[in-house]
Order: structure tokens, then sequence, then C-alpha cells
């Protein structure tokens, strides 16, 4: 099942200065202030800072969908026509993240939580 887009990430490459932009933007603190991540929650959104996003290959923004089996989502989405961007890897506390580049070169995201 896919529950829509519930998470987007940017990627940083001055996390404090994001932070305060975003704290101001979202009217809250973050609940995660990790080196690694800084995650604001907006009812049930997720918004998500990625500091040295940009080193992985983010050049913008990736919104995820958030689906139960990411690995069925993934064949899916390759049968018809998708390229895999990122394959499945976890990305902590048994969260599972890819993303495909559909026919236009547009990044997708997928995000299956544990």
């Amino acid at each position: 099942m896919n529950r829509g887009i519930r998470t987007i990430i940017y990627p940083v490459k001055d996390a404090g200065q994001a932070k305060g932009l975003f704290g101001q933007l979202l009217g809250s603190e973050p609940y995660v202030d990790q080196p690694y991540y800084v995650g604001f929650r907006a009812g049930e959104q997720e918004i998500g800072l990625l500091p040295n996003g940009h080193a992985t290959g983010m050049s913008g923004p990736l919104a995820y969908f958030h689906v139960d089996d990411i690995k069925k989502v993934l064949e899916a989405l390759v049968k018809e026509g998708a390229q895999i961007h990122q394959p499945v890897k976890e990305v902590g506390a048994g969260k599972l993240v890819a993303s495909v580049k559909d026919a236009d070169g547009n990044p997708i995201g997928l995000l299956q939580s544990a």
C-alpha cells in the first residue's frame, strides 16, 4: 500500500543555518538533531535536513512516498520504465529507502518504515 508523500529531505551544506531557517518556517525545534540528520515534524509530514546530502548526489529536495513493501514497489516501478537511482538501503531504526528516476529524469523517493 502507498500512503503518499510524507517525507521530504533537503540536502544542506550548513546544517546550523538550515536548522534555523526551517525552525522559523515550521515554528518548532527539530525532534532529531544529529550531525547526520536533522528532522522536523509538521503534523504527519517529516521535513528532514541531510548534511552533506550534496556529496551523495542529491541536487535538491527529494520527496519520499511511504510504502509497505519497498522491494515490491521498486520492482513495479522498474517494470514501468523507471531507473534505479539509489538501491534499497537501511538508514537506521529499520527504515529502508530507495529512489528511482522516471523517464523524464525526475527523482522519486521510496521509504518503508520498520
